[in-house]
């Protein structure tokens, strides 16, 4: 339990922020707007050497959060399901903006929550450049569908049928310019990193940059079991007693578009990559379909990646082989 330290919950919105710190035995609330003004005024009434205590909440928790670690003080970032739990199991009843401000400043105080920090800000950009491709990818796929279904009508507006066209090229080019300088980009930055990704057999250069972005250069975790499970690769048992006996899944947490990487590298690492080959024999040999197998290849493939890039060792077979233990399914 927290007691050295005063801690102050945020409820993040849009617009606004609602406050709760502890005075003495009672809770007093405040409503700030989500400014700078806001913040300022936060950290007047909480105090610089408080912890402040928020949820994840989109894009909208990140101008406070910088705000408040630039003022010197404490801050803890929690995933929303986490705090959801903490008050379902102390049995909470009712939802408002004051009320999360309070269970947030319960969490902190009765909780050990790990201090959040600002990401590198070439990282921070580089993923805004990813979505972006992502967004132009999505709204290319949705434009080629639309040129298709026009082309197969029997009655074509030219006018139509050429706007389609430039738009279709024009998104093709600005993915190929952004897909570019975010590869450049994130190859100057790893330099030494890029090369031993792609090393391994299954990953090229454009999966080693989306990876170490996704990883943040393999700085912050431990082992390969917290790569993969921030990748949402983990596989999740659903079993109970005599009676329930669910199909097991991988857990989807968290990497979705990391996961559709590895599942596209995947199909050549079940080739190229000899730990992935066995791999992927042995379990459609014991009966496993396909694609569960794929599955397990691409945790391989974070396996290899982890072990390579913090022994600073390139793929080799046979270190590969010492240095990771085949995925139990």
């Amino acid at each position: 339990m927290n007691t050295t330290q005063a801690v102050v919950g945020v409820d993040v919105s849009k617009a606004t922020l609602a406050v709760c710190h502890q005075v003495g035995a009672h809770m007093k609330h405040l409503a700030v707007t989500n400014t700078p003004a806001g913040f300022r005024q936060l950290v007047r009434s909480g105090g610089a050497s408080s912890l402040y205590v928020l949820e994840a909440t989109g894009p909208y928790y990140l101008a406070v959060a910088y705000h408040l670690v630039a003022a010197g003080a404490q801050v803890a970032v929690l995933n929303p399901l986490v705090v959801k739990r903490f008050i379902q199991m102390h049995l909470g009843k009712g939802k408002s903006d004051r009320k999360d401000a309070q269970w947030l400043l319960r969490y902190g105080q009765q909780q050990v929550t790990p201090r959040w920090q600002p990401e590198e800000a070439l990282l921070v950009e580089c993923r805004q450049v990813e979505q972006v491709i992502e967004l132009l990818i999505r709204q290319k796929t949705m434009v080629h569908n639309a040129l298709e279904a026009l082309q197969a009508q029997p009655v074509v507006s030219p006018a139509a049928l050429a706007q389609l066209r430039q738009t279709l090229l024009r998104l093709e080019e600005q993915v190929q310019q952004l897909e570019t300088k975010l590869l450049t980009t994130v190859e100057a930055r790893y330099p030494p990193e890029m090369q031993l990704l792609c090393s391994i057999p299954g990953i090229g250069r454009k999966t080693a940059a989306y990876l170490l972005l996704f990883a943040g250069g393999f700085t912050s975790f431990q082992n390969y079991r917290q790569l993969i499970a921030k990748a949402g690769l983990c596989p999740r048992e659903f079993s109970s007693g005599t009676s329930v006996r669910g199909k097991a899944r991988i857990s989807k947490m968290g990497g979705a578009l990391i996961r559709s990487k590895l599942f596209m590298c995947s199909w050549s690492a079940r080739r190229a990559n000899g730990a992935c080959r066995v791999l992927y024999d042995r379990l459609v040999a014991n009966g496993k379909n396909g694609k569960l197998a794929l599955i397990a290849v691409c945790n391989k493939l974070l396996k290899q990646a982890f072990a390579i890039v913090t022994s600073g060792v390139p793929y080799q077979a046979d270190f590969i082989k010492k240095a990771t233990l085949p995925l139990a399914f």
